[in-house]
């Protein structure tokens, strides 16, 4: 064990677990994204036949149960829920049994935006008038850092332990700071992701009161279309992601195969607008750099990139103006797509499935494509890989993500080895 600070550490995945639109497991959903399929429908979870927006991403085919007991399902809310399964599965995944003698080694750091937004607002309509009545297990069940309290007390994990919010950006920063930790000396291992699990007609209302989300509701299908002339807004969506982080050294010693490798890390703030992105998206730019500086490679070296597009028209020429700015002559030549036109907006999970996207697309070679892309649009003019997957082989690839408040972070992957 290593406990001195050491900043070279090299920190590695050993283990995925994902919760999506497109499917409750990694597989699931790496199928649904090459295969361009989408998970975006009309809302059943509740009736927004009244609402503007009336389509979403929901994780149809989840079920808690598979991963915790009903009396522990039913005193968490549903982002626990996923932030669970997306562990469990990441950790089965890793090989990794937390023991005894390694716990105090291992920690935790979970993201989400909204954390249990829906337990808190059913308490204030069921009992607002009356605070006597509220459940004593509203609280836990709300704050964003029981994500990262139930996965450490579920598995034994006693290493560092905490929460990230910064809107979109949350799950992202968790990666961020799950290899800081690891490179500080102060953990072997971190599990890092994010979950969200805001879809409520409160909740989807107030971001279509924003004019945030996509009216295209007789066509959900269609209606996350990233980087086209057509966007009208994001689809919001649910679900939950992980990444078992290691400290190489340790990973190699006890014969993990290694997924890929967390090699930089950049994070900003635009101190611009509450929603809006900085001329030329300067905060982007920013965080894109000091993660390639932070890996030690040059724009020349990454080979794909997971773009935040969001299908909104603010975000997405804002994100290729930063791209042309940082990539330079190369912008052209990269491929980048959004997964956002399959999934929609996850929010604050969005960081760590997108960082798993990244994985996964070096490990098998394909590029999933950016769907829906029908109408180009001059502001927005690099090569998204339209609608279908391709192949290609990629050492390193970027992911960004940007939240609201002006959070801005990117992540640089790289290349693990291969599958047989």
């Amino acid at each position: 064990m290593i406990t001195d600070k050491d900043e070279t550490r090299r920190v590695v995945v050993t283990g995925i677990g994902m919760v999506t639109p497109l499917g409750s497991t990694v597989q699931a959903t790496w199928d649904g994204l090459i295969a361009g399929r989408s998970g975006i429908g009309p809302i059943t979870r509740f009736d927004a036949k009244a609402l503007d927006a009336r389509i979403a991403g929901e994780a149809q085919d989840f079920d808690p149960l598979q991963y915790m007991e009903r009396k522990e399902m039913k005193r968490s809310d549903r982002f626990v829920h996923f932030a669970v399964a997306a562990a469990s599965q990441a950790l089965q995944d890793s090989g990794l049994r937390i023991t005894a003698d390694i716990a105090s080694r291992v920690g935790v750091v979970f993201g989400s935006g909204i954390g249990g937004v829906s337990t808190l607002v059913d308490n204030v309509i069921a009992h607002g008038k009356d605070p006597r009545k509220v459940s004593g297990f509203m609280i836990p069940m709300m704050i964003v850092d029981m994500a990262s309290g139930e996965i450490a007390m579920k598995f034994g994990a006693k290493g560092p332990n905490l929460a990230t919010v910064s809107a979109c950006a949350s799950s992202a920063h968790a990666i961020g700071l799950g290899l800081d930790v690891i490179r500080r000396g102060q953990a072997d291992v971190m599990v890092a992701g994010g979950s969200e699990a805001g879809l409520i007609p409160v909740a989807v209302g107030a971001f279509a009161a924003m004019h945030a989300l996509s009216r295209r509701n007789d066509d959900p299908e269609r209606a996350s279309r990233p980087f086209d002339m057509e966007r009208d807004g994001f689809v919001f969506s649910e679900g939950g992601a992980c990444l078992i982080l290691e400290a190489e050294e340790y990973a190699s010693a006890r014969g993990a195969l290694i997924l890929g490798e967390v090699a930089g890390y950049g994070s900003t703030a635009d101190a611009y607008h509450i929603t809006a992105p900085p001329p030329g998206a300067s905060g982007a730019v920013r965080a894109m750099r000091i993660a390639l500086a932070d890996a030690g490679i040059g724009p020349e070296g990454i080979g794909y990139v997971n773009a935040h597009g969001t299908s909104t028209p603010a975000n997405d020429s804002a994100e290729t103006r930063a791209l042309h700015t940082v990539f330079g002559d190369d912008a052209a030549r990269i491929p980048v797509s959004s997964t956002k036109s399959m999934m929609g907006h996850t929010l604050g999970a969005a960081g760590a499935i997108e960082a798993i996207v990244c994985l996964l697309a070096m490990r098998e070679g394909v590029l999933p494509p950016t769907t829906n892309q029908e109408v180009p649009d001059p502001a927005c003019d690099l090569d998204y890989i339209p609608n279908a997957a391709r192949k290609a082989d990629a050492a390193y690839s970027l992911s960004n993500s940007m939240g609201f408040g002006g959070h801005n972070v990117a992540l640089v992957l790289k290349r693990g080895e291969r599958a047989a």
